[in-house]
């Protein structure tokens, strides 16, 4: 297979799902494929990359570690977050087939003015994996390296509040500032509000428009007394009431916003001209997601790295995978095109 035919076989793969990829190759090629001959061939160069990566990784434990960018970002964000993958079989301990892939995303800015003028996103590069936690932080700390992260002026990360974000975060040292996304923080005060007045009152809305307008301009702590004292007139929650009981939804979010205030101060980073929103990690998410989330996608957990390998390469926007397949020799052992 020419470098050029691994290419676009690559693409295509990185794109959509093995049989509309096949079908399109095909018809480009004259030729007649399955999507299981472009799954076994995609996987084999996705695995190039993984191998590649896993090289990386190996030489960063060593100390050696990728060359500065020419010119770096005087402000990187760094997100992370976790996407959904459909396996074949379920997984012993949950029983459900469904299992998390994890993405960070790497935006460099220019800071706005603290005015009128917003912080604008230049260049943002992503990092996904199968792999745990443990396996993430070293993929993410070796990203935010090439990208600057030693020679930023500021290093934020922005990501909601996600139990295994800030343990990652604190290990590898990714970050100046924790910054926790305020899309997340309103979604929460959106239930704390129909917590309070019922999911279908119209006084809802209006209850939830008050409390970020407060988070909004920095007023945390007004902001979890309002939520202790509706959690007050309630009580506490009971042995009986489900996650979703208003009592249990009260109390949650006041212990969601106490944890997270110091990461909330919202008036302070708009000031300094920095985003306060994780936009960027969430379209990575769903750009993940439209690859291998599918109802109709199932995959073999231990192959699927490949793919979002490929994917995080092609959803790049540092030009790296035209300098991959650039790079490339060709490879003699398959046969498409």
């Amino acid at each position: 297979m020419t470098t050029m035919a691994a290419e676009r076989l690559a693409r295509e793969a990185a794109q959509q799902p093995f049989d509309p990829a096949a079908r399109a190759l095909g018809m480009d090629w004259n030729t007649q494929l399955d999507g299981t001959q472009v799954q076994r061939w995609s996987e084999a160069l996705g695995n190039a990359v993984v191998a590649t990566r896993i090289g990386e990784l190996a030489a960063q434990a060593q100390g050696i570690l990728p060359d500065a960018p020419l010119n770096p970002p005087s402000l990187l964000v760094i997100g992370m977050d976790g996407g959904r993958v459909q396996g074949r079989q379920k997984d012993e301990k949950s029983q459900s087939r469904w299992r998390e892939d994890k993405v960070a995303s790497f935006t460099s800015y220019l800071p706005g003015d603290g005015g009128e003028t917003p912080p604008r996103p230049l260049v943002t590069t992503y990092v996904a994996t199968m792999g745990n936690a443990t396996e993430f932080g070293p993929m993410v700390e070796l990203e935010a390296r090439r990208r600057g992260q030693a020679q930023a002026e500021v290093v934020l990360n922005i990501s909601d509040g996600g139990n295994w974000i800030d343990p990652v975060a604190a290990k590898h040292k990714l970050a100046d500032v924790r910054i926790i996304d305020f899309h997340h923080a309103s979604e929460h005060l959106d239930a704390v509000a129909k917590a309070v007045h019922g999911r279908d009152s119209s006084q809802a809305p209006i209850l939830w428009e008050h409390l970020r307008g407060l988070l909004y301009e920095g007023k945390v702590q007004q902001v979890i007394t309002e939520i202790k004292a509706e959690s007050q007139r309630l009580g506490p929650p009971a042995a009986s009431d489900g996650p979703e009981h208003p009592r249990r939804v009260l109390q949650q979010n006041q212990g969601y916003f106490e944890k997270h205030k110091e990461h909330m101060q919202y008036d302070v980073y708009r000031k300094k001209g920095w985003p306060i929103g994780s936009g960027n990690t969430e379209a990575g998410v769903k750009g993940f997601n439209k690859r291998v989330k599918g109802t109709d996608q199932f995959w073999n957990i231990p192959g699927v790295e490949s793919i979002p390998a490929l994917r995080a390469m092609w959803m790049s926007q540092d030009q790296r995978w035209e300098r991959y397949w650039a790079n490339r020799p060709s490879l003699g052992r398959c046969r498409a095109a």
